[in-house]
C-alpha cells in the first residue's frame, strides 16, 4: 500500500492487466490528494488488497472505494481523474487583450467610482461585454504579462529648470577637486526654541512620555555652519538671524581659516540671503585681492533641492542626538552640548 502512494507498482502481471496504469501512477505522483486517493484505491483493488484495508488506509468510506473502482471499470480514467483541457482562457489572446484594454483605462470610464482596479471590477466589466472569466484567470493574465501591484514611492524632485546643468557642474567640481581646493556645503539650522523637546525615547510598556504643549521658551538658537566635504570638517557659530551679514561673517571666517588654499567653493540652497547683492559684492572684492585671499567661487544648489545639501544630514544627526528629548536649562547649556 505504501509503495503505491509512492508511485511504485510492483507486479508486472497486474501492470499488463490495467490499461491506464501509467496515468494512474502519474496521478499518484503529481496530482492533488483528492485524485491521488482515487488512483491508489484503484491500484490497490487490482493488487487484490481488501477494500476495507484500502478505505481505512486512505481515510475514506467503503462505498467511496467501491464507487471509484466501478467508475474506473466502466469509463477508465476519464471520470476518475481530473480532466485537463488544452484550452485556457488565461492564454486566450481575446481575453488577454480585453483585460489590458480595461486596465489601461481608469475605472471611472466604466462608471466605477474608484481610482484603482480590483479583480472583481475587471470581471464585472468583462461580464457586461458577454465574456465570463474567473478572477483566477484574470490574475494569471496579469501575472504572466509581468505585472504586479506596487505602492507608489515619493521621490525627491526639484522645480529648477536648470537642475541637471547645476548638478553636473557640482559633480564635475567635486570629481576634479585638487589638494589646494576646498568645497563647502553651507546652511543654517534653526531657529529652534530652548524648551522641553519631544522625540522618540525608550519607555516601559504602557507608559507614554508627554511634553507640555504650551511652554515658556528659554531662548532661541540659530546654528550657521559650513561642512568641508574632503575632510568632513565643520566650521560653525551661532547667529541672531538668517541674513546676508551672517553669510559674509561665515565667508570671512572661512577665508581666515583656509588662507593657505588656492580656491574655495561655496555651495548652498536658493535662500534669498544666499544670493544677495551685498554677498556677491563681497565675493567680487575678495577675488580682486587674489594675493591676499583664496579665490572664491559660488556654486548654488538647484532650487527646491535641499536634499543635495550634504550638511543637512549633519543637522539631522545633531537634532536626533542632541535636540530631540532635550530640556536645556539655558541657551548657553544648549550651545555647550552642540559644541
Amino acid at each position: 500500500m505504501i509503495s503505491l502512494t509512492q508511485g511504485r507498482f510492483g507486479s508486472e502481471q497486474v501492470r499488463r492487466a490495467i490499461g491506464d496504469i501509467d496515468k494512474l501512477l502519474g496521478c499518484v505522483r503529481n496530482e492533488p490528494l483528492k485524485y491521488r486517493k482515487r488512483a491508489v484505491a484503484v491500484l490497490s483493488y487490482h493488487r487484490l488488497i481488501r477494500v476495507g484495508h484500502v478505505a481505512g488506509f486512505l481515510g475514506v468510506s467503503h462505498s467511496s472505494v467501491d464507487d471509484w473502482v466501478r467508475r474506473f471499470a466502466q469509463h477508465g480514467c476519464q471520470l476518475l481523474l481530473p480532466f485537463k483541457s488544452e484550452y485556457c482562457k488565461a492564454k486566450d489572446t481575446i481575453y488577454r487583450d480585453l483585460v489590458f484594454e480595461i486596465l489601461h483605462s481608469p475605472p471611472s470610464a466604466y462608471r466605477i467610482n474608484r481610482t484603482t482596479w480590483r479583480l472583481r471590477d475587471i470581471q464585472s466589466v468583462l461580464a457586461r461585454r458577454g465574456l465570463s472569466i474567473a478572477r483566477s484567470n484574470i490574475r494569471k493574465i496579469i501575472k504572466n504579462a509581468g505585472y504586479c501591484y506596487r505602492k507608489a514611492k515619493k521621490i525627491l524632485t526639484s522645480t529648477d529648470p536648470n537642475y541637471k546643468d547645476k548638478l553636473k557642474k557640482i559633480t564635475s567640481i567635486l570629481q576634479k577637486l585638487r589638494p589646494k581646493e576646498k568645497f563647502f556645503s553651507i546652511d543654517e539650522y534653526g531657529p529652534f526654541a530652548i524648551k522641553i523637546q519631544g522625540g522618540t525615547s525608550l519607555v516601559p510598556r504602557g507608559h507614554a512620555r508627554t511634553v507640555p504643549q504650551r511652554q515658556r521658551s528659554k531662548g532661541t538658537l540659530i546654528v550657521t555652519a559650513a561642512l568641508e566635504l574632503s575632510t568632513n570638517r565643520i566650521t560653525h557659530f551661532y547667529s541672531s538671524a538668517k541674513n546676508t551679514s551672517e553669510m559674509v561673517k561665515l565667508l570671512n571666517r572661512l577665508l581666515d581659516e583656509y588662507a593657505d588654499q588656492e580656491c574655495i567653493y561655496f555651495s548652498w540652497d536658493a535662500a534669498s540671503w544666499h544670493a544677495s547683492k551685498a554677498l556677491y559684492a563681497r565675493v567680487q572684492e575678495i577675488n580682486m585681492e587674489s594675493n591676499r585671499y583664496p579665490h572664491v567661487e559660488l556654486v548654488p544648489l538647484p532650487s527646491s533641492a535641499q536634499f543635495l545639501n550634504v550638511i543637512e544630514s549633519v543637522f539631522s544627526g545633531m537634532a536626533r542626538a542632541i535636540i530631540h528629548n532635550s530640556d536645556f536649562s539655558s541657551v548657553d547649556a544648549a550651545q555647550a552640548a552642540i559644541d
